[in-house]
């Protein structure tokens, strides 16, 4: 073979290598994704049948269709959050392992108590996802009628006013205390383990209110088990929309918002986290995730990375400034 012709059949193998690279390089992009190879755990810190247990089935379900394999939620109560978040921190940062964090886990416990892990380097946030309206409730034979009704009450000092809460940290808890301190009342705190059990104690009288999140105590208003008696959002559901909204009524800076986003361990790969928020805001799209959050009163988020890391950076000043003015601790 002579040296032109060598030359010319090299030049048309590159030029086929070439053209099969182009053409190859779609497939190799997908390939080279990160993929799930397991069922996936999704962690929740609070017990079944709450807000939080209910945002997670309903990405879960979705999420299963998603990715082909099944994405299970296990319920780790206890501490606030702080159970299933060391949980998430000790878990392989392999995607296979993510927790559906409460805006207390990520901006509230932290700065009330020491915990075991470093909340800024062992938990990733990916993608918010869900906007609870904060609600007050009582028992239908309560004579809370109105919120100013619990401020008197609170200053009453021949009574004890109770307050059910679901771990230090929550927006529960700071809800009573906030309330307490902005009306110069007192109000004792009864700790449980998630709502459906509160909701039981308030609606047989055991005890006295809650502020808590919306979805939960839906079917107790609807069904007259319990008495909806103010917003503590910042405005109010078009499910209930002619309750008042506290802030608005006399009260203006009592404000509590309440979110749930997804995290996920320490050194995750970057790629992992960028599929997972994709994943989840495609998740937030689907019509049946979308019809289920509407029913039960759930303004979807979704969103960048970016987004989520500023609205933890602002709830974190806010609710550290508070903490510190009205020197709030886990009780």
């Amino acid at each position: 073979m002579n040296r032109t012709h060598r030359r010319g059949l090299l030049g048309r193998i590159a030029v086929a290598a070439l053209a099969a690279g182009i053409a190859l390089s779609p497939l190799a992009g997908r390939a080279a994704e990160p993929g799930f190879s397991r069922d996936v755990r999704f962690l929740n810190a609070f017990a079944a049948g709450g807000t939080s247990d209910l945002i997670g089935r309903i990405l879960a379900d979705q999420l299963s269709k998603q990715i082909g394999q099944q994405v299970v939620v296990e319920n780790r109560t206890g501490g606030g959050g702080v159970v299933a978040a060391q949980e998430l921190t000790r878990s392989a940062p392999d995607g296979h392992t993510i927790l559906l964090a409460s805006m207390g886990i990520l901006t509230i416990t932290p700065q009330m108590q020491a915990v075991p892990y470093d909340v800024e380097k062992d938990l990733v946030p990916v993608a918010n996802i869900a906007s609870v309206y904060n609600i007050l409730v009582t028992g239908q034979r309560s004579p809370i009628r109105r919120w100013q009704d619990l401020a008197d009450m609170a200053k009453d000092r021949s009574r004890t006013v109770t307050c059910a809460t679901v771990g230090a940290g929550s927006s529960q808890q700071l809800s009573c205390i906030l309330f307490a301190a902005l009306t110069g009342g007192q109000i004792t705190q009864i700790p449980y383990r998630g709502g459906a059990p509160a909701i039981l104690d308030i609606s047989t009288g055991r005890v006295d209110i809650m502020f808590g999140n919306m979805p939960e105590f839906l079917g107790q208003i609807r069904d007259g088990g319990l008495r909806a008696v103010a917003y503590g959002a910042s405005e109010a559901s078009p499910l209930i929309p002619d309750l008042p909204v506290i802030s608005r009524d006399g009260l203006p800076n009592f404000v509590i918002p309440s979110w749930f986003g997804v995290v996920v361990p320490g050194r995750t790969p970057d790629a992992m986290v960028a599929r997972w928020n994709a994943e989840l805001n495609r998740a937030m799209e689907a019509p049946e995730v979308q019809r289920r959050f509407t029913e039960n009163g759930l303004q979807r988020l979704g969103g960048t990375r970016e987004d989520f890391l500023r609205q933890i950076a602002v709830d974190r000043q806010r609710w550290g400034g508070i903490i510190r003015e009205h020197n709030i601790r886990a009780e």
